[in-house]
């Protein structure tokens, strides 16, 4: 099994960045997908999640309105577009997959996690 993300670096405030995250290893279009972050000396906290047909989507209360994340089961690859990035958007972001149907908000609701790419927003 593998997740690999792409698309961190170095914004500034208002910017926009774009990630993404290809699967191999798994039954992509079974799996529900997350993106999860973690600050520097922070729990990792939870940022998206999309169901395995897109048809839900749930974000945390501090991106809702400004990331947008999307799938193509076809490609095995999923997205989160951030937008209007603040400085609290730090840290390292990973993507993951989950067999949980439910709204799998926490890290022990996902099956597998990629290592990351690292967002730096500075003000």
């Amino acid at each position: 099994v593998s997740l690999v993300e792409s698309g961190g670096g170095f914004a500034q405030a208002g910017d926009s960045l774009r990630l993404s995250c290809v699967a191999s290893g798994f039954t992509f279009s079974r799996y529900a997908m997350g993106w999860f972050r973690q600050a520097p000396g922070k729990d990792r906290e939870f940022v998206a999640l999309i169901s395995w047909n897109s048809a839900n989507v749930y974000y945390a209360d501090v991106v809702e309105g400004r990331f947008t994340i999307s799938r193509d089961n076809t490609r095995d690859t999923v997205a989160l577009q951030m937008n209007t990035l603040r400085p609290e958007d730090t840290g390292v972001y990973y993507c993951a997959a989950s067999r949980f149907t439910g709204r799998a908000t926490k890290p022990y609701d996902y099956d597998f996690f990629g290592q990351g790419t690292q967002v730096i927003v500075s003000s």
